[in-house]
């Protein structure tokens, strides 16, 4: 079947290791389902991939991907849930979870295999290509939000870096809970696109905004690390799931973290659960992902060097 792959590992050049070409198709195993890809979605994850994290190269080659929607062996209407053992469903007792490619072959392909468990029903209000969006970006931003963050409607919550997949959803799910919410990016367009999803304004990265925030939904890293923490009110919540454009900011800021009691959590992706709630959340509101573009799967290398540059506003769907 054909597939995009990473057939090595190049830290410094990762989309080198990229291959698009035939691999072989998943084996039937007990407990797990083979499902027709109609859609998958890209994410860092699969950039950092190719760089080497989360994975050795004698896994190699892995099929890349975790997010995906489509047609399970009964002929369901299907998405995804990426993260394989969670609870220990198709895969050994003692074996610890994993997000799909880290271990197993991933989406990026004709057809897929995860366990039975991971599969969930796709609502009929959403297409394949807004449906594969979810379960990686959108379903961060939904334990970010209403999960870690634990704010209320009428709360106010920064998000930085729009443009992003989970930054992008973080507006999008947050003004639909009834959240206020500003965003941050460098780019003046992206700033009027988030204002368009639902912020209620943007700012340009570092500004000093009106207000201080409830809560900061953090995925830029180092470069927005102390605007984050100077933004919160006195026992704020900074809520970080990734870390772009690096891990070692300048200044902790920690004299500001315990002067305030600041509170700093950190979130990976979420729960089947969780990735239910974001489906029924969705469907009910009229809610649909952002997607930058949608490409043909062969056509996978333009749109991880779009992702590379950063140089989109939501996610890129690969449609098989």
């Amino acid at each position: 079947m054909f597939a995009a792959y990473a057939a090595r590992i190049d830290r410094d050049q990762p989309l080198n290791g990229l291959e698009l070409g035939e691999r072989p198709a998943p084996a039937a195993r007990p407990g797990w389902t083979t499902v027709d890809v109609k859609a998958a979605s890209l994410n860092h994850h699969d950039l950092w991939t190719l760089r080497g994290v989360g994975i050795t190269e004698d896994a190699l080659p892995m099929i890349l991907g975790c997010d995906a929607a489509g047609i399970d062996e009964h002929g369901n209407e299907v998405v995804l849930h990426s993260v394989i053992g969670q609870t220990g469903h198709g895969v050994g007792p003692a074996e610890k979870p994993s997000i799909l490619t880290e271990r197993y072959q991933g989406t990026f392909a004709e057809r897929v295999t995860v366990p039975s468990w991971n599969v969930l029903p796709k609502p009929a209000e959403l297409s394949f290509a807004e449906a594969a969006c979810l379960p990686t970006a959108w379903l961060t931003a939904y334990r970010m939000l209403f999960t870690n963050a634990g704010v209320r409607p009428g709360d106010t919550v920064l998000v930085q870096g729009a443009g992003g997949g989970v930054a992008t959803a973080a507006i999008v799910l947050g003004a639909a809970a009834g959240l206020r919410v500003f965003a941050t990016s460098r780019d003046e367009t992206k700033r009027k696109r988030a204002v368009e999803l639902g912020a209620e304004a943007a700012f340009a990265t570092g500004e000093r905004l009106p207000r201080r925030v409830d809560a900061v939904i953090e995925t830029v890293g180092a470069a927005t690390w102390s605007h984050s923490v100077k933004s919160l009110r006195p026992g704020g919540t900074l809520v970080i799931s990734g870390a772009t454009s690096g891990f070692t900011p300048k200044s902790g800021e920690l004299n500001r973290v315990f002067f305030l009691e600041l509170k700093i959590v950190g979130s990976t992706m979420g729960s089947k659960e969780e990735l239910s709630g974001l489906l029924s959340f969705c469907a009910a509101k009229g809610i649909r992902p952002v997607i930058d573009s949608t490409l043909p799967l062969d056509r996978a290398r333009e749109g991880f060097a779009k992702m590379a540059e950063g140089e989109l506003f939501g996610k890129i769907v690969l449609t098989v």
